[in-house]
């Protein structure tokens, strides 16, 4: 018999914690997960997977426009907010039985309470029960961040938004990563009022400068709003429940809602990591080493908790990695280099590997190849939006070591051709591919 309780203890029932309870049971260990909320996680109760259906029902106020050029007799449409707010919730319910049952299957224990850690290897649960393990792995990801500003109770975030009672007349989104790029998109096709408020002068830090003006361009031209440079000072809510947002300098903005984009930061508070001695950078973040492992030697973290990459795949590799290793005997670690990683703006953005500022300070030598082209669709639906396809070679080997792309379906295409980057091809060996025409990622072996 063992001296634990478990083998494995995970906290959170996310895309990382649920991928280690799963094969550390499929290799014997005895395991149990603790989660307070729901199981899946960001991704799947309140992140990409809701988020992503609204993308798609975005896209359909362009697509009923735009049918009609196409021969269609599609009448003048009207969008019901609540409708496409209860299916998608009620998809997410049916992926939570999908992941609870992942965890029944492989004789996972479930608990639904908070967790805290009390020692190396013990866990104290909400109810009081005391819980010890041989292993504990922290994947509790990670939670929006809300600016520190008088009448910040009065706006929502990524958290909130998918649960709105009635689609805004006017929408103010703070923040100008992904996330707030990606909502901007949503709520104007839908129909919303957007203005897009950002501290600083840029937008979609890390991707490539030519990729992301061109969908600031795209996006100002459908009529999203953008203020650059504004610090917010307060949001006041007036007594009819509409919001005033005032800025230390500029006028204020009137709105519906106001939704917080400004990051996220590792959901690490009060989980008791002191107790086992457990290692936090300046941002909150776990400290781990190649193989997850904590500074406490019996503690483990994945996901977006740790100081790595945020990005449900990279959680879903790591808590693979992670449960190989410590009970499959195949020790693994992650190659956290050339990850492709997508915008679900409108249109969308996809890169992987170099942009063209890192690679002239890391190589010195490059040469860019681009195509910059109006899609098929686009044309005879008499748009005047443009797609760019970017490409960065080495000049000194040919190869490829950046791509980056904004248009209909970028991710789509771009899920293929990170195997390309990935992989260390030339830009001669993309030449020699005899391009699928008429496509738009045929445009991948024709850039000059």
């Amino acid at each position: 018999m063992s001296e634990y309780d478990f083998d494995l203890f995970v906290i959170g029932a996310g895309s990382g914690g649920v991928r280690a309870s799963r094969v550390a049971a499929a290799h014997g260990a005895k395991v149990a997960v603790a989660e307070e909320y729901r199981v899946g996680g960001t991704c799947v109760i309140r992140g990409c997977v809701p988020k992503k259906f609204l993308v798609y029902g975005a896209h359909f106020a362009e697509d009923l426009k735009d049918a009609r050029r196409f021969g269609w007799n599609v009448p003048d449409c009207g969008f019901e907010w609540a409708t496409l707010r209860d299916n998608v919730l009620a998809d997410v319910d049916r992926l939570e039985g999908l992941y609870r049952n992942t965890l029944d299957n492989h004789h996972v224990e479930m608990i639904g309470e908070r967790a805290t850690i009390t020692g190396p290897h013990s866990v104290r649960l909400a109810s009081g029960r005391e819980v010890s393990a041989k292993v504990i792995l922290v994947a509790t990801g990670a939670w929006p961040v809300v600016p520190d500003i008088e009448g910040a109770e009065h706006g929502i975030t990524s958290n909130e938004v998918f649960h709105l009672d009635k689609c805004p007349g006017r929408i103010v989104i703070v923040g100008g990563g992904y996330i707030a790029n990606e909502f901007a998109g949503i709520f104007h096709q839908f129909g919303s009022h957007v203005t897009l408020v950002n501290r600083t002068n840029e937008m979609l830090r890390g991707y490539d400068e030519q990729i992301r003006d061109r969908l600031l361009q795209i996006s100002m031209m459908k009529g999203i709003n953008f203020r650059f440079n504004a610090e917010m000072e307060r949001i006041e809510k007036n007594e009819d429940g509409t919001m005033c947002v005032r800025f230390k300098s500029g006028d204020p903005v009137a709105a519906d809602v106001v939704l917080f984009a400004t990051g996220r930061r590792p959901h690490s508070d009060n989980l008791g990591l002191e107790s086992a001695g457990v290692e936090l950078d300046e941002k909150g973040a776990i400290k781990v080493d190649d193989y997850s492992r904590t500074s406490c030697e019996s503690i483990y973290a994945v996901g977006d908790v740790t100081n790595r990459m945020q990005l449900t795949p990279v959680a879903i590799r790591e808590g693979h990695a992670f449960a190989d290793t410590v009970f499959g005997g195949n020790p693994r670690t992650i190659d956290y280099s050339c990850i492709p990683s997508a915008v679900f703006s409108h249109p969308p953005l996809a890169g992987v590997g170099l942009t063209e500022a890192q690679a002239r300070n890391k190589l010195g030598t490059v040469k860019i190849y681009t195509s910059d082209f109006r899609p098929m669709k686009n044309v005879l639906a008499g748009r005047d939006e443009r797609a760019l396809y970017k490409m960065i070679v080495d000049a000194t080997t040919n190869k490829v070591v950046g791509l980056h792309m904004i248009g209909p379906d970028a991710p789509e295409i771009l899920q293929a051709a990170a195997v390309a980057v990935k992989a260390g091809l030339t830009k001669q060996q993309f030449d020699d591919t005899v391009a699928l025409h008429p496509s738009m990622a045929e445009e991948l072996v024709l850039l000059k």
